[in-house]
């Protein structure tokens, strides 16, 4: 329990008591400009917009503001530069760690015997995009990527594993993310010409 000695009484002697006391106090602050200030601030707002061009609006489907490098936006993924092929080596660890369970994925063995993703979908809607999906992934084939526009009419749009992977064509302008299976940038000066057998 607290002391009471630690309390703190407040007398406001000032409190008006009748309606008339009432007017006289919001005379008496009109007079003083405390009705003002927010106007000023209006005031001069509106002045460096016509005057100095200074406009604080966001013109939004032609301007659009910077996003964060860490910002978590819809997935993407991703393929390898050098073989065109899907990086995901279907482990269904970023199934597993979902925690909206918003990622469904089907495989199979194939001819190889190695693992084929048949197919690979994402719930937008129940997404929560928390990135864990992204951090678990140990070949760098799922990250989120810089698009957060994914408004649709339709559930169906928010599941397509289409959407969100890189298109082989597109593939020269694919971002590549720092982590484990990553392109390092000074790759090219690490290639070496493989020395011939004869």
């Amino acid at each position: 329990m607290m002391n009471e000695k630690n309390y703190k009484i407040v007398v406001e002697d000032d409190y008006p008591k009748s309606n008339w006391d009432i007017f006289k106090q919001i005379i008496k602050r009109s007079l003083k400009g405390e009705l003002l200030v927010g106007l000023k601030i209006t005031i001069g707002i509106f002045y460096r917009t016509l005057f100095k061009n200074e406009s604080a609006t966001v013109h939004y489907p032609k301007e659009k503001l910077p996003l964060s490098p860490r910002y978590r936006a819809v997935h993407k993924l991703l393929r390898l530069l050098e073989s065109e092929n899907e990086r995901c080596i279907g482990c269904g660890l970023c199934e597993k760690i979902c925690i909206s369970k918003c990622i469904k994925m089907d495989t199979r063995i194939d001819e190889n015997s190695r693992k084929e993703v048949l197919e690979y979908t994402i719930n937008m809607g129940r997404c929560i995009f928390c990135g864990y999906c992204a951090e678990v992934c140990p070949e760098l084939a799922i990250v989120h990527g810089q698009r957060y526009e994914n408004a649709s009419e339709q559930r169906a749009h928010f599941t397509l594993k289409e959407d969100i992977l890189t298109p082989k064509n597109s593939l020269k302008w694919q971002i590549e993310y720092d982590g484990f299976g990553s392109v390092s940038k000074d790759a090219d000066k690490k290639i070496k010409k493989t020395p011939l057998s004869y």
